[in-house]
């Protein structure tokens, strides 16, 4: 078994960096240059992040741009927009300047498309209006004039592209002409008149192939896509659905634009699991990192939910002071309160919870509503009992000066309540799907506020019920 771990881990990166800061500083670039080779890209930009921005540019300006190019693509985004401003300044050397730019200009397209996503619209301008390579320029601002989140956005336009009535000689020689700059070469898509998909075909149907094979008999017709205004999210669902490592993407007309690849996918999976995380907690979702956002920005992702839900909570408030005359006389009910109304909305939390996952992931249909429904009376109800039963003997046996009466009003409350919760909860975000919400809106939070209520104005009701009959 492997001992590595993440202390492990961030013990090589800071080990890392302390080596690379040493050659940078005693100016010893064939040394630093041999170094960074023999790392991976994203570990050299992770050990990169703990030096100062001297010192970083000093080793971009001492690699290949190629190799500067490609660690670039991992470096934190904050400090990539650090960077490009600070060598942006009218005092840096004009040299400084020159270097990044060729920098940028040998990034990947939609690498730098996300880049020019982050920056200010004055350094957008700038880079854009000095890219020498004039098709480049075009590409990026093909990306740039889709909307933020679409599949458009995410696309690169380094992709091979085969004529669907080329042979496989013909095919190869292609590949080996124009892939070297390629996002990736192991999938091709196959276009007819006006650049119209027709399919997808392999790298290794190709490489298998007699050399006089048509592209069009070893090619997938029936090729899984993407349109340039779709969602993210839904091109993400797409790639799991049909385990794809890349999707071409086209446009209303369906020409083919551009292909989305696996590595901006996992990008886009980590973003929206992490926005459901923040609305199931309340939260404004925030694209920044925790640590890297102020205070009050924080504070105010969170204060608005926070309003909502204090003054929803009048409601409970309302309903203890409707029933103060009950409490004054059997004190002892208050004391169960906090226990009904944290079951409740535990039960409720659980529920939303998998139906939420459910809907995100395909297993539960707006159309299931009664299954689920039922399902969840069933599982309430079972629930409810097993609880009921334990929470009766447990006031029974080690709560004193209790009544048979109080014990029997805890017990039916807690029964109606957990039954209750089962369905709310896994109604409620069914319903705000089928308004057209986001799910997530209606999760622990939500849900709780709603069986809080609920759960209080039933215990006060059954024991206004029960009491008078004892």
């Amino acid at each position: 078994m492997s001992d590595i771990n993440e202390e492990n881990i961030t013990g090589l990166t800071e080990a890392m960096s302390e080596q690379l800061q040493a050659l940078v500083e005693s100016n010893n670039l064939p040394k630093m240059r041999e170094f960074i080779a023999e790392l991976n890209p994203a570990d050299a930009a992770e050990a990169m992040e703990l030096l100062n921005p001297e010192q970083q540019i000093a080793i971009f300006r001492s690699l290949s741009k190629d190799q500067a190019a490609e660690i670039f693509t991992y470096v934190d985004s904050d400090l990539r927009v650090h960077i490009i401003e600070s060598v942006s300044r009218p005092e840096v050397n004009r040299k400084i300047k020159e270097d990044f730019q060729e920098l940028f200009e040998n990034m990947p397209v939609d690498d730098a498309a996300d880049l020019l996503d982050e920056l200010p619209a004055n350094l957008v301008q700038a880079l854009l209006a000095n890219v020498h390579d004039e098709e480049k320029r075009k590409q990026l601002n093909t990306i740039l004039r889709y909307p933020p989140n679409s599949a458009g956005s995410l696309m690169t336009v380094e992709y091979i592209m085969l004529g669907e009535h080329m042979t496989v000689e013909e095919a190869l020689r292609h590949l080996r002409a124009q892939g070297t700059d390629k996002e990736t070469i192991y999938n091709c898509y196959a276009v007819g008149p006006g650049r119209k998909l027709r399919g997808a075909v392999s790298l290794r149907d190709i490489l298998l192939s007699p050399e006089g094979t048509k592209i069009s008999d070893i090619m997938e017709d029936q090729a899984i896509f993407a349109r340039t205004l779709e969602d993210q999210e839904a091109v993400a669902e797409k790639f799991k659905e049909y385990d794809l490592l890349a999707m071409p993407v086209v446009d209303m007309e369906n020409r083919l634009v551009g292909i989305i690849t696996i590595d901006d996918v996992v990008d886009v999976i980590e973003a929206e699991n992490t926005e459901d995380f923040e609305k199931m907690a309340a939260l404004r979702p925030s694209e920044n990192e925790y640590l890297k956002t102020g205070v009050f920005k924080l504070a105010r992702n969170r204060i608005v939910w926070l309003m909502v839900m204090m003054i929803s909570a009048t409601v409970t408030g309302c309903i203890i002071t409707h029933f103060e005359t009950l409490l004054a006389t059997q004190v002892i009910l208050a004391s169960f309160i906090p226990m009904l109304m944290d079951t409740g909305g535990n039960c409720g939390s659980q529920v939303s919870t998998l139906v939420i996952r459910g809907m995100a992931v395909g297993d539960i249909e707006l159309s299931d509503w009664f299954l689920v429904v039922w399902k969840e009376i069933r599982v309430g109800m079972t629930v409810a009992l097993i609880l009921c039963l334990i929470n009766f003997l447990r006031m029974w046996i080690f709560v004193k000066d209790v009544s048979l009466t109080v014990a029997a009003v805890v017990s039916v409350t807690l029964f109606i309540t957990v039954t209750f919760a089962k369905i709310i909860g896994c109604l409620l975000p069914m319903a705000a799907k089928r308004l057209k919400l986001d799910p997530a809106l209606m999760a622990s939070p939500m849900i709780t506020t709603i069986v809080d209520a609920f759960t209080l104005a039933t215990y006060f009701l059954v024991a206004q019920h029960l009491l008078s009959l004892s």
